[in-house]
């Protein structure tokens, strides 16, 4: 691995190797028109220069922020000689750890091309396929910068489903929250949920009920199930996945557990056929989260379908008034 210095600047104060690179890249090499590499973020965005124990410049790229708190990734670009040496996949690591103080949400637009590149680092495709200046491109987000950059083992495809195969251990709601987020972001056609109700700090948040939304609304084979004990606090308090259940019946079921029937004191999230969020108990936040755990989302999938089948449908919440 070839090793480098990064350096950050503003629009204003960056030294003209970032154009440079750019331009030999994007305009150049690639054949985006002038007029699509230069645009207004440029103003408003960090941009970074990695250079060589030499000062020789190799890479570029910038980072900025929007009104959703959301930061993005662009216009990273490593020059032919210095591809493949590591100092692309250096400079992004760095990006997340500056985002990841900040944000909970970092996304990129890839070339289809650097989708895998992008997938060892931590982010998952979350848009179809689309043109942009002529390169197909997908849009691609980690909803866990902080979380990847404080990771310190060397993991193949952090938080990838299908891929990242050790588990992600929490004890703290926050990190819990997070993980749950980049599970159900994840999601192709299943989420199943049990859990003692649907708390309003873990599950009423407009970052889940979107996730939630979008499987939802993804192809008709979409499924959601909400397996819970108690559905009183959906009734007493306004809670966005009820209104979004309400208007996704086909796609969205919530039961409640039968009282008479045995079940499980662990609650679990189970996306797909290989991701679990698993916790100790109803009342703590501790637990762990694995991506690519097969064998024990059969498991737990087997356990769900019992308590699903035994279980009944809210009457109250079937009552309520649209």
């Amino acid at each position: 691995m070839t090793p480098i210095r990064i350096r950050k600047y503003s629009w204003q104060l960056a030294p003209g190797h970032i154009r440079d690179i750019r331009q030999r890249v994007f305009v150049d090499e690639q054949r985006v028109p002038p007029h699509l590499e230069w645009d207004a973020t440029d103003e408003i965005a960090d941009h970074y220069l990695a250079v060589t124990t030499n000062n020789e410049p190799v890479a570029v790229a910038r980072l900025f922020s929007t009104l959703d708190e959301t930061a993005h990734i662009g216009r990273m670009a490593v020059l032919p000689p210095w591809r493949g040496q590591g100092v692309g996949e250096a400079l992004l690591r760095q990006l997340i750890r500056d985002a990841g103080e900040q944000f909970n949400e970092l996304r990129l637009s890839a070339q289809r091309h650097a989708v895998a590149f992008y997938q060892r680092a931590g982010f998952h495709v979350c848009s179809d396929l689309y043109d942009d200046a002529g390169i197909p491109h997908v849009d691609m987000r980690c909803l866990a910068p902080g979380l990847i950059a404080s990771e310190s083992g060397e993991r193949s495809c952090p938080l990838l489903l299908g891929e990242d195969r050790p588990s992600w251990l929490f004890s703290a709601e926050h990190h819990m929250i997070t993980l749950l987020d980049t599970l159900a972001g994840q999601a192709c056609q299943r989420l199943w949920l049990y859990d003692r109700l649907l708390d309003h700090d873990i599950y009423d948040r407009h970052q889940f009920r979107e996730l939630l939304s979008a499987l939802a609304r993804r192809h008709r084979l979409s499924e959601i199930r909400l397996l819970i004990h108690d559905d009183k606090p959906l009734i007493k308090r306004r809670h966005q996945i009820v209104e979004l259940m309400r208007r996704l019946p086909s796609r969205i079921e919530l039961r409640l557990v039968n009282p008479d029937y045995p079940v499980t004191d662990q609650p679990f999230m189970l996306v797909d056929r290989e991701g679990v969020l698993y916790r100790h108990d109803f009342y703590k936040p501790e637990g762990f989260a694995s991506f690519a755990n097969g064998g024990r989302v059969k498991l737990l999938g087997e356990t769900f379908v019992r308590m699903w089948e035994a279980g009944r449908r809210s009457l109250e919440l079937r009552d309520l008034p649209l």
